[in-house]
């Protein structure tokens, strides 16, 4: 059957569209569990508090944290025209609690004060948006990635030495790093490995206000399923 000059050139125009039009970008949602070792809280400071016993500007030592389990979800996508380029979001939640330990008080112009102060639970949920480029290498995939975060700490102390019980939180924007490498089983399923470097101030707010550097490193291994 031959075809007239208008149907061949309508043709020859939806197959030159077909043939330039971008395909499906490389979405993936992947789920994560880990270990999460964290530095001291530093810089501390409490600006004001309603106790005579600790006057306004009060500067206190670092806090040691403990290690706790970390767990979140991932959701990313690859641009089809620059494949190895992507962006990313992702929640965790980890309790890096605040363990009991001699702390050190500093009032301005006062003699410091060293006691045995109890521990703290200390709850840090993230949620990043991340840029991300990876190295396809066959089934391995190396990647980096650098984004914003904003995280939400809830800071709960039971035990106050007859004060009552203290329950503040922070919500505060901070920086997110990851270096991981993936390993493809097929086109869709795939494990994973990564560390994640965390940085925020924090600032708690009621009955006191104190100001804390957080810095944390992740350790996390997952799962993730890739479609287009």
């Amino acid at each position: 059957m031959r075809l007239s000059a208008t149907r061949l050139g309508i043709l020859l125009f939806v197959l030159s569209f077909l043939g330039s039009a971008p395909t499906r970008a490389e979405w993936y949602v992947a789920v994560q569990a880990g270990a999460t070792l964290p530095q001291p809280l530093t810089n501390i400071d409490e600006t004001k508090i309603p106790f005579p016993s600790t006057p306004s500007g009060t500067k206190v030592s670092d806090l040691a944290l403990k290690s706790s389990i970390m767990y979140g979800a991932k959701l990313g996508y690859y641009f089809d025209s620059v494949k190895w380029l992507g962006v990313e979001t992702e929640v965790f939640r980890t309790s890096p609690n605040v363990k009991q330990q001699s702390v050190t008080e500093s009032p301005p112009g006062a003699p410091s004060t060293t006691e045995v102060k109890p521990g703290a639970n200390l709850i840090v949920t993230t949620v990043t948006l991340n840029l991300v480029a990876r190295a396809q290498l066959g089934s391995v995939e190396p990647y980096v990635g650098v984004g914003a975060g904003g995280f939400l700490a809830q800071l709960n102390q039971e035990n106050r030495n007859g004060l009552p019980p203290l329950y503040i939180s922070s919500g505060r924007p901070g920086l997110n790093t990851e270096l991981g490498l993936r390993y493809r089983l097929n086109e869709r399923l795939a494990f994973f490995g990564e560390w994640k470097f965390n940085y925020s101030h924090f600032t708690f707010d009621s009955p006191a206000i104190i100001h804390a550097t957080y810095a944390v490193h992740h350790f996390v291994f997952g799962i993730g399923y890739h479609f287009w």
